[in-house]
């Protein structure tokens, strides 16, 4: 087995945090083993003044990573599961999904206890698209402004008195032990999450057998068939990282129930589709969640939303 393991991660501080937790997961499980780790900034990291979608969504957190393993560089990546494209580049796969964090959305405000709180015309920050539909299809009379950066830098914004509040993820804000910042966890019915929100994965070459040999250890297979559904779903859909897309898949013994929406960007419209079965059919069922929103006329909001991402581009 291998003595040393590199890990190619970004350098904001809640990539660190996951490439950390990785690093000291592995050593744990592996006495001997020397965790390396190789900080970078991606792309995503370094344009903060330009919405995620309009940058291109997909791999934007990912690519680099993987040219520092193509190069011989790192031997795996850590991810934010909901940051991985659908499909992978020919010659990397994931070796472990990691036990999931908390997958909701969480509520911060300086001046209000929950979303419901907000007072008509309240300014609400947020980078996500689909966190963006879910609240104005409840709240219309909010404005919603885009906003970007790391956590650190958002918190910064909203005590700057920039916003009335802000959401981001649950597990975010834990991770760092932020936790004192949460007024409130936005429950999934009210803003359903993104794809595999508050999971981790690993990235490695398809062909090195060692170091999967090495990191297979941190798969949690109760949360690899959750993604599994999640993504199964999202794939199907066509779905980027940054679209108006929600899923949520829970398991509960045998049996996996998975709830999908896809909504217009001003809220005006929210579709949803929600079926469950056998866990062992976490795939077809979350495609079947898809193809119900398919007919029901998701992808004609999707290529909406992508039309204008692309005009928007210039």
């Amino acid at each position: 087995m291998k003595k040393t393991l590199r890990i190619a991660t970004r350098k904001s501080p809640l990539a660190m945090w996951q490439a950390e937790f990785v690093k000291a997961e592995l050593e744990k499980a592996h006495p001997g083993l020397e965790v390396e780790l190789l900080p970078m900034s991606t792309k995503g990291d370094k344009i903060l003044d330009v919405p995620l979608a309009k940058i291109g969504g997909k791999g934007l957190f990912t690519k680099e990573l993987e040219d520092r393993m193509i190069a011989g560089e790192a031997d795996i990546a850590v991810h934010s599961m909901k940051d991985v494209p659908m499909e992978l580049p020919e010659g990397f796969a994931l070796g472990a999904i990691l036990e999931r964090h908390s997958p909701t959305d969480a509520f911060v405000s300086n001046n209000y206890e929950k979303f419901e709180d907000l007072p008509q015309g309240a300014i609400l920050g947020t980078s996500s698209l689909r966190r963006k539909a879910q609240l104005m299809a409840q709240r219309p009379d909010l404005v919603v402004r885009d906003l970007r950066g790391n956590v650190g830098t958002r918190l910064g914004k909203l005590d700057a008195g920039e916003y009335d509040a802000i959401v981001l993820a649950t597990s975010g804000l834990q991770r760092l032990q932020l936790d004192d910042r949460i007024r409130h966890e936005i429950p999934a019915e009210t803003c359903l999450p993104a794809v595999t929100q508050g999971t981790l994965g690993i990235e490695y070459f398809a062909k090195d057998t060692e170091t999967l040999d090495i990191i297979k250890v941190l798969n949690h297979k109760p949360t690899e068939i959750r993604t599994t559904a999640e993504r199964a779903m999202n794939h199907r859909l066509e779905g980027g990282c940054q679209v108006p897309i929600g899923v949520f898949a829970e398991l509960e013994k045998e049996r996996i129930k998975i709830r999908g929406l896809v909504a217009e960007l001003d809220g005006s419209t929210v579709l949803h589709a929600q079926t469950e079965g056998p866990a062992e059919n976490a795939h077809e069922l979350g495609v079947a969640v898809a193809e119900d929103l398919l007919k029901q006329g998701a992808d004609k909001i999707l290529a909406a939303v992508y039309a204008e991402e692309i005009s928007s581009k210039g």
